[in-house]
């Protein structure tokens, strides 16, 4: 794949995680699992892989939709499970991460507790669970907990949904 880039993140749960950034323009995979980093972040937690064609969806977009669609700013019980956090896989990305978090914090009321940390290792989710929103789109958890996200981002991110992705679903009933 050329001119593509990888970035972590991990909030929330993994199926709705996974299912937002399939549902986008320029992401070309999405890997579930768990993300380790270094030191007291070395638990894995579950998180998602991106890897995306930064000409055709920026870093910052990704960026912006990942804290929208998770609690960005809540510190709760299950925060080792459900890391807040965007994984970097180098030096000059996580100077960028860093840059973009820091310019949209002052959009939040509370402040950001997304962590920027190293990418060290990743264990995919099995495969049963994997594309769980579009293997099981009509089940309860997918209505209940990623329809909103995606509903979010029909609203908010028309022009960076793979329309085609969503065309099946019938993800337009979402908006009324």
């Amino acid at each position: 794949m050329n001119n593509t880039e990888k970035i972590g993140l991990g909030g929330g749960c993994h199926w709705c995680t996974e299912a937002v950034f399939q549902s986008l323009k320029g992401v070309l995979l999405v890997e579930q699992g768990f993300i380790a980093s270094t030191d007291e972040f070395s638990a894995f937690s579950e998180a998602v892989i991106v890897t995306f064609n930064p000409e055709i969806v920026s870093l910052q977009v990704l960026i912006e939709i990942h804290l929208l669609t998770h609690k960005s700013t809540k510190n709760h019980s299950m925060r080792v499970k459900y890391r807040s956090a965007i994984y970097t896989f180098s030096e000059e990305q996580k100077t960028k991460v860093n840059y973009i978090l820091t310019t949209l914090n002052t959009q939040y009321e509370g402040k950001l507790v997304t962590l920027v940390l190293s990418f060290c290792e990743f264990k995919a989710s099995l495969e049963a669970f994997t594309n769980y929103y579009y293997s099981n789109p009509e089940k309860p958890f997918c209505e209940t907990f990623i329809n909103p996200k995606l509903k979010m981002l029909l609203k908010e991110y028309k022009a960076n949904i793979n329309q085609e992705k969503l065309s099946h679903l019938k993800i337009e009933s979402l908006l009324q």
